[in-house]
């Protein structure tokens, strides 16, 4: 099914090239994280859907606000995915699953399980090279943010001191 749903998420962004390699990076690294971390089934489902989809919004929240803030991006993903995944016939608490970790990716206070945890450290480790974050923001976004261990690994190994 990820590869339906890569094809589709390709399709959506069109000549959008950046955010295309964006959600595949993110998509890689969650799929790692997910792998050393041992997440299997459907929470493992709903990481690489939620990777792949997590930023969907943005063309919506551009076209709609004429902004990508993350509120509008949460604000319009989850619609979109929804449409997105509908043909996939997808169990309804799985939909929902993956809908809130796209409506809420950028709100850390609501990350409420390994799923969503996995896709927000993916995301930072793609958006900190992306950003070009210095080294003090990268320390203060482990400390706040990564939880887990392959997560925090990675972190370290890519982005030393």
């Amino acid at each position: 099914m990820i590869y339906p749903v890569m094809n589709d998420m390709i399709q959506y962004f069109g000549n959008d090239v950046r955010r295309i390699n964006h959600a595949l990076k993110v998509y890689d690294f969650a799929c790692l994280i997910a792998e050393e971390s041992n997440v299997r089934g459907t929470e493992r489902q709903v990481v690489e859907i939620a990777a792949l989809l997590h930023d969907i919004g943005i063309k919506e929240a551009e076209r709609k606000y004429k902004s990508s803030a993350s509120r509008y991006q949460e604000e319009e993903g989850p619609a979109i995915a929804r449409g997105i995944l509908a043909p996939r016939h997808l169990d309804e608490k799985t939909l929902d699953r993956i809908c809130y970790i796209i409506g809420n990716h950028h709100t850390y206070t609501k990350i409420d399980g390994t799923d969503f945890q996995i896709l927000v450290e993916a995301d930072f480790i793609v958006n900190i090279y992306e950003d070009e974050m210095k080294p003090e923001v990268v320390q203060s976004i482990k400390t706040k943010v990564f939880k887990t261990e392959a997560g925090t690994r990675l972190l370290e190994d890519m982005y030393p001191g």
